[in-house]
């Protein structure tokens, strides 16, 4: 494998270990709260397609579990101090839901950057790009409306009557 396209590879398997420990956090953190249980369905799909990423990445020749992902673990356990799962003022919450909608963003971008490159790299082609894009947008403008309706909850000190 090109070292670029295992550095790449690398960097978005850091990601999604990252995307799944906070998943875990807010999951675990949030009870019987409607939050838990949108998190545990987005984390069974983020764990689906770190599988296939993991796989291309091993199919490729590359390893996982490298120092990245054992950085993006680490790092995911120092978050937690700053998102405050639990505390009741709801920004935690939200701001894990803001850093899930950018990797979210991230991880299109890669399928979409593969499946661009995919004609020069045969070894690309066994792959569904575009299954693997759309389910990413979906996923993106999930997030994203949890993202705004915790809006109101962390930021808005008056909430609007429904």
């Amino acid at each position: 494998m090109s070292d670029n396209l295992e550095a790449y590879l690398q960097d978005h398997l850091a990601g999604a270990l990252h995307a799944i420990e906070l998943l875990k956090a807010m999951r675990d953190h949030n009870g019987e709260e409607p939050i838990a249980e949108f998190a545990g369905r987005l984390l069974a799909e983020i764990e689906r397609d770190r599988d296939a990423l993991a796989a291309l990445n091993e199919r490729l020749g590359g390893s996982s579990g490298g120092p990245k992902e054992w950085g993006a673990w680490l790092t995911e356990k120092a978050s937690r101090l700053k998102l405050k799962h639990g505390t009741g003022d709801g920004l935690g919450t939200f701001e894990a839901l803001e850093f899930l909608v950018l990797g979210i963003h991230g991880k299109r971008a890669l399928w979409g950057a593969l499946s661009h490159v995919a004609p020069c790299d045969a070894r690309l082609t066994e792959m569904n790009f575009s299954q693997l894009v759309a389910r990413a947008e979906a996923q993106e403008a999930a997030v994203e409306e949890q993202r705004l309706a915790h809006a109101l909850i962390a930021l808005c000190p008056r909430r609007p009557e429904k």
